[in-house]
Parts: structure tokens; sequence; C-alpha cells
């Protein structure tokens, strides 16, 4: 510690020196979109402050829908109207298409195997090509119904007995847990984590911590290798462990298949084959990265989703009432609700459109980086920028949405929008090659699970809270959660 505080003094004279080049830089590029001004050294860091997503609408209303920011020595350009999203997503898709990766999803090389971090290249390919077909299909995600309809019912299960015992369920992490069991029987066959005892669920958000808290080496490169905050260091601890989690389940798989007992079938057993003619397969590290991205993808985005679609309901009882009578009318209760039922909910899919409306998972999406010098209305985006869009922002486009604050499934009933990447006023998934590869499967598993939630039980808010009181305000760390948990009582229903 001693030898790398020794060396600050010699680090931000180098620093200094290198604001001024960026200064200097600046002035030679008067074409980059406009955007403020910002401090010495700093930039626009300290106007971030814990929303982000929202200081950055603000600014895009004084500097324009496409504007340039210096955070520390970083220049970053932020699209925040859907006709810019469309420019970077579609029209320029190739060229800024790669990712720029913060410094803490970097431990054990993690972003070079990643499917959401990595950049463009033939392991990115053979990763995405492979998920894909294995997980991500329409016909993957169809064959896996009755274990989707099983981990959503023991879920159920799990809530009944707090419904004895008129216990408060937490209803993010009732929902990530299922969605890390769902995960671990499409990929090991097997349930890992205990819903008594969540270490495991611990450890992925302990990394989603880790990877959502602001790190200055990330704005000033020199500092990457000092680790000032020990971001790094507690993101590879989390990696660390979960490594040895799943290295236990691979050796076991290799025991098993060396001794010729029947292939499981799980996504497992297709990682560890060869993946071209030539006999080829993916390495350790890559199988790790990929298990580790699958689950930290698959469960924290979904819960969050969920939660914020039952806060929204219980704190507008009209559209609860109007829910709960269309799962009334169209399914019933005398059985559970199946995926097959989903096309004759109209409403609550509009009631998970509008939560990610207003309440997108990824305000900001992933970071992109250009590949090559780009063009986009008139301004140049040179190589090498981060390029980021507000898709927070774009979803509350006055232009686009009637009251754009108020939540209101009904705009989406007859629309045709939708989150498939198709609508730039609407992309919570992403678009173009970037897009979200895993859509299909969590817009089934949040549906599912929501509408479980209403169909098995009515819900009390806790210490007779009223709806209006609620405290609906949101906290960005990797992803947008709800700042208070919602806490819920489950009721029988009459």
């Amino acid at each position: 510690m001693g030898k790398d505080w020794g060396s600050l003094p010699w680090l931000m004279s180098m620093l200094i020196c290198l604001y001024t080049l960026v200064v200097w830089a600046g002035r030679k590029s008067p074409k980059l979109p406009p955007g403020p001004k910002g401090l010495p050294l700093l930039g626009s860091l300290l106007e971030l402050g814990n929303r982000p997503h929202a200081a950055l609408a603000t600014l895009a209303k004084t500097h324009g829908p496409l504007m340039t920011l210096r955070l520390g020595l970083r220049t970053v350009v932020v699209a925040s109207s859907s006709d810019m999203a469309k420019e970077v997503c579609q029209k320029n898709d190739h060229a800024l298409a790669s990712r720029f990766a913060p410094e803490a999803i970097k431990v054990d090389s993690h972003d070079q195997y990643s499917i959401a971090w990595g950049g463009i290249s033939p392991l990115w390919r053979n990763v995405r090509r492979v998920s894909t077909t294995h997980l991500f299909t329409k016909q993957q995600v169809e064959s896996q119904e009755f274990l989707h309809h099983q981990k959503v019912q023991q879920m159920v299960g799990i809530i009944e007995k707090d419904c004895a015992a008129k216990r408060a369920v937490a209803i993010r992490r009732v929902a990530f847990l299922t969605g890390i069991n769902l995960l671990s029987n499409m990929i090991f066959s097997v349930d890992v984590v205990d819903p008594e005892a969540s270490e495991f669920k611990q450890l992925l958000s302990s990394l989603g911590e880790e990877l959502g808290r602001p790190n200055v080496a990330d704005y000033f490169p020199l500092l990457r290798h000092f680790d000032l905050q020990g971001i790094q260091r507690r993101a590879a601890g989390c990696i660390k462990k979960l490594h040895q989690i799943f290295n236990e389940k691979i050796e076991e798989r290799l025991r098993f298949r060396e001794s010729g007992q029947p292939r499981c079938g799980d996504f497992l057993d297709i990682l560890l084959d060869p993946i071209d003619a030539k006999g080829s397969k993916f390495s350790r590290a890559e199988i790790l990265s990929l298990i580790i991205e699958l689950y930290f993808g698959g469960s924290e985005s979904n819960s969050i989703t969920v939660e914020w679609a039952m806060a929204e309901l219980l704190h507008n009882p009209a559209q609860m009432a109007t829910v709960k009578q269309e799962l009334s009318e169209k399914v019933g209760h005398q059985r559970a609700v199946e995926e097959a039922d989903m096309d004759r909910l109209p409403y609550l899919q509009a009631v998970i459109k509008e939560s990610l409306r207003l309440h997108p998972p990824g305000p900001l999406l992933l970071p992109r980086r250009a590949d090559a010098t780009v063009e986009i209305a008139g301004f140049v985006i040179p190589k090498h920028t981060t390029v980021v869009i507000n898709v927070w922002a774009i979803s509350r486009e006055a232009r686009t949405w009637e009251n754009p604050t108020t939540f209101s499934p009904e705009r989406f009933i007859g629309s045709d929008v939708n989150y498939k990447g198709g609508d730039f006023s609407f992309i919570p998934f992403g678009a173009g090659r970037r897009i979200c590869p895993g859509l299909l499967l969590a817009e089934r598993i949040v549906q599912l699970m929501l509408a479980s939630l209403l169909q098995s039980f009515d819900w009390e808010l806790p210490l007779g809270w009223k709806p209006e009181e609620m405290d609906m305000s949101e906290e960005l760390g990797f992803t947008l959660h709800k700042k208070v948990p919602l806490e819920v009582i489950p009721m029988k229903k009459n």
C-alpha cells in the first residue's frame, strides 16, 4: 500500500499532463457533438451523482440528443433520443458494436470471453451462436416450458409458507432465487440454491454491487493498476468463489462421462462437446465466464422487472384490479397459469411493457465503443470513443409518450410497439447486433412469474401503508433497482 501511495504525486503530474492534451485535442475536434464544459481533470463526473441516467437526461435538454461529455480522461458521447439511438444501433451498428469494458469486468479476463462485454470476434460469434442455438431460440425456450412451470410453482409453494405465517415476502429475492434455480437446471440439470440458504445468491449480488460502483480506474486509466477502491479485488473474490462452485460441477460431469454414464442433455454437455468439425472445444476459462454471465444476466434483470411491476401495481390499485380481473376471466383459479395462457392476457403483457418503459433494468444499456470514426447528425464520433444510449431518457420522450412519467399500461393496448429492437423509442433490451440474446427467455419467465404471483395471492402492504405512501424511488447500481426493496404480505385468495 505504501508503495502505491508513494507513486501518487507522479501519477497526478501525469494526469494533469494528459488532461492538458485532452483539452488541446478537444479544441482540434470542433465537430464533436456539443456538451458541458466540465471541470479541469474531472470533467462532468461530479454532475452525474447517484442517478446518472437522470442527470444525463437533464443535460441532454440543454445540449441536445447527441452530446459529448468528458468523464475524467475519457470522452463519452451520449444518445438520448430515439432518432439518435437508431443512428447508433442501426445505421452505424457495425462501427459502434464493440464495448467499453470497466476494469472490474476484466478480472480473470472475463471480458475477453463475454457475450455482453466482449468485442466482436470469432470467439464472440461462437459463444453467442452456441448460447442462442441451445438456450434462446423459440424452439428451445418452448421445450423448457415444463421446467419454467415447475420452478415458478416451487416459488409459489415457498410463498404459501409465508402466507400461512403472515410474513412479508421480499419480491426481488424470491424472483431472483427462482431465476437462479431455473438457470441451474438448464445448465447443470440440478438446483444450486437452497431457498433457505442463499450463499450463491449473495455471491452474485455482491458481484453486481462491485460492477455497479463508480470506479475511478474507469475514468483515469493510469489508476487501473492501483485498485484504490478495492473494487477489482472484491470482484475477483466473488468470481473466484463462483469458479470453485462451477468447477466442482464441471469435474463431476467429466467423471460421469468417463464412467460411461448417459448424457444429461443440458447446456453443460453442449459446452463440453466439440464446437466444430475439427474437434475444437471451449476452454475452461471460456466456459466459466459464460456460465457466470448466464446466471448474472438471467436472474438479476428478471427479478428487478418483476419487483417493479408488482410495485407499480400496488402503487396503482386501479391497474391492479384490471390485471387481476383479466387473470380471473381468462384463466380462473382452478389451475395454475401457464405460458400458453399469455396470448390471452394482453393487459398483463402491457403491465410488463410499461414497467420496462419506466424502469429499464439497464437505463444506459452497456456502453459501446467506436471501432472506426463515424459521422452522426453532422457530428464526428472519433474512433475509440465510448458511446452510451440513455434508454431511460428515450422511454420518457414527451414527443413519443403521452404523460411519460405516468404508469399507464393502457398505452400499449392495441399498440404494435414492442421491445424486440425495431422500435427505437422502446429498447430496454438494446437493439442491433448487441441486443440481449436472452430476450425471449426473459419475456417468458417474467410473464409467468408475475402472472403466478397475482393469480395465487392477494397482496397487502405492511404496517397499514397506503398505496400513495409507497416509496417508489430508484437506485442505480449495475441495474436500476427499487431503492427500498418491495416487501409485501401474501394473502389467501377469497
